[in-house]
Parts: C-alpha cells; sequence; structure tokens
C-alpha cells in the first residue's frame, strides 16, 4: 500500500520490447560518449563523497538540463583513462533523457505514467533530501526495472512508512561563488538494517516511491546486469520548488508537465 508503506511495485509497466529498445538506445549513447577527462565524475551516495565529488564538480550542479555520464568508483586509471569497458563504467546518465532522447521521453509522458557484476551501493537516503518541496510530500519517484532487478543484482530496499517522519538532512546550493557548489544540512542517521524490505521487481515493472521513504539498493555483486530508468514526477499545484535544490529549471528546459487539466 503506497499511502501506509511509502512505496509499491507494479508489474508490465513496459513490455519486455520496450524494456530492450531503452537499454539498445542506451548502448549506443555510450559507445559515443566523449566525456573530458576533468568531468570525469564519480558518482556516490556517502555524505562526504557526496560533498567532495558532486559537491565541487559544475559537471553535476548544471547537468538538469543536459545528457551527462556520472561513474562508479575505480574505474579509471590515474590518468583517467578507462580500466572497464565502458559500458561497465557507469553509475547513472542524467538528467535529461526525458526531454532529449525520443524513446525515453515516450516513456515519461506515457499515458501509463500519468495515470498514477556492476552497479555501486546506493546508500540509505530519501529523495525529498535532494528534491524538497514546500509542503513536502509532492515528489515521487519512478524506478522502472529494464531487467529483473533482485536481491542478489541490487534491488531497492526499504523502511515500510517512514515517509511519515520527515527528512534528517537536505542538500542545498551554497551561495554564488563558494566551493563546494553544495552542502548539507543535518546528517542521516543510521538506520536498523531489520527494518529494511527488499522490493524485488521484474523486467518491465516500476516502483513507486514516496519522496520522504527511507530507502537503499545493495551493490551488485552478481554477473547479471540491472538496468534500471528512473524519474520523478510533482504535483506543481500550491506546490513551490525549493530554489535551494541543486537541480533547477532553465531556460532552455523548464520543467515538463506531464499533463494539465
Amino acid at each position: 500500500d503506497y499511502k501506509q508503506d511509502g512505496y509499491v511495485v507494479l508489474d508490465g509497466l513496459l513490455t519486455p520490447q520496450e524494456c530492450d529498445e531503452l537499454r539498445q538506445r542506451m548502448a549506443e549513447i555510450v559507445d559515443r560518449m566523449d566525456v573530458p577527462d576533468h568531468c570525469r565524475t564519480t558518482f556516490s551516495t556517502y555524505h562526504d563523497e557526496q560533498l567532495k565529488k558532486q559537491g565541487n564538480a559544475d559537471y553535476f550542479i548544471t547537468s538538469g538540463d543536459k545528457i551527462r555520464f556520472f561513474f562508479e568508483k575505480g574505474v579509471f586509471d590515474d590518468k583517467g583513462e578507462f580500466i572497464v569497458p565502458k559500458q561497465q563504467s557507469l553509475n547513472k546518465v542524467g538528467h535529461a533523457l526525458h526531454a532529449y532522447e525520443a524513446l525515453y521521453k515516450k516513456v515519461t509522458h506515457s499515458p501509463k505514467v500519468q495515470q498514477p557484476g556492476i552497479g555501486g551501493e546506493v546508500t540509505p537516503h530519501q529523495d525529498a533530501t535532494f528534491l524538497y518541496t514546500e509542503p513536502l510530500g509532492r515528489v515521487m519517484g519512478l524506478w522502472i526495472a529494464l531487467e529483473d532487478a533482485t536481491v542478489n543484482n541490487g534491488c531497492l530496499w526499504f523502511i515500510p512508512g517512514s515517509q511519515s517522519s520527515g527528512i534528517s538532512r537536505r542538500m542545498v546550493r551554497t551561495p554564488k561563488g563558494s566551493f563546494p557548489l553544495t552542502d548539507f544540512i543535518g546528517r542521516e542517521p543510521t538506520y536498523d538494517e531489520d527494518k529494511f524490505v527488499a522490493a524485488p521487481v521484474k523486467k518491465g515493472g516500476v516502483v513507486l516511491i514516496h519522496g520522504e521513504v527511507v530507502h537503499r539498493s545493495a551493490e551488485n555483486t552478481s554477473e547479471d546486469s540491472r538496468h534500471v530508468y528512473t524519474f520523478h514526477i510533482m504535483e506543481a499545484l500550491d506546490t513551490r520548488w525549493s530554489p535551494d535544490n541543486w537541480l533547477q529549471p532553465t531556460e532552455e528546459l523548464p520543467f515538463p508537465p506531464l499533463y494539465t487539466k
């Protein structure tokens, strides 16, 4: 129950063919990627590493209206050259696939949405830490499995009901001209591991994620990849998107409405 638990797993949002088409398109994008050495940014969800990596990276904070590449730890040598195949080097590609890539745009704006061996660990967090609104409770994540996501290859884990306790920290932009470019207010508490419940999902299924529910994923130590397409939607009516959020709409790419009355 989404309202009670803060998340729900739904099967069959996409067909297997649609999943394969999205993965094939991403493979083509990655094959063509050309990332300058100074932009080869590791993506992390650890508090101090986030400040060191994303916090100091203009490449990250200006990626809201662009398609950019963020890498796993340990995929470059001391000279910034790949030591693993390109396809296995990425943590994520973001943050404007929904705007510039036709297949991803089609999924994001689908009527289905409008009707309500590599993969690093994602530490426990709440999405509203990064996507803060007033009032809270207006953001929902959609986590679409393009392959089966299992306990072994890094499915999501949740603390059911934790969305009712507010948020423990916020990532905010720092004043212009200061470094790091982002900082945190508050810190993520240590959570009881026994409270986390696994949420495996079959290929083509989707997990709906309340912005304040605590969730994580473990490192993928299996031989199976676990590709997903994820994005967030916001109830815009009577909602204020915080100007302190790292992600901001731009003139080139305002937040696109999914549907209007």
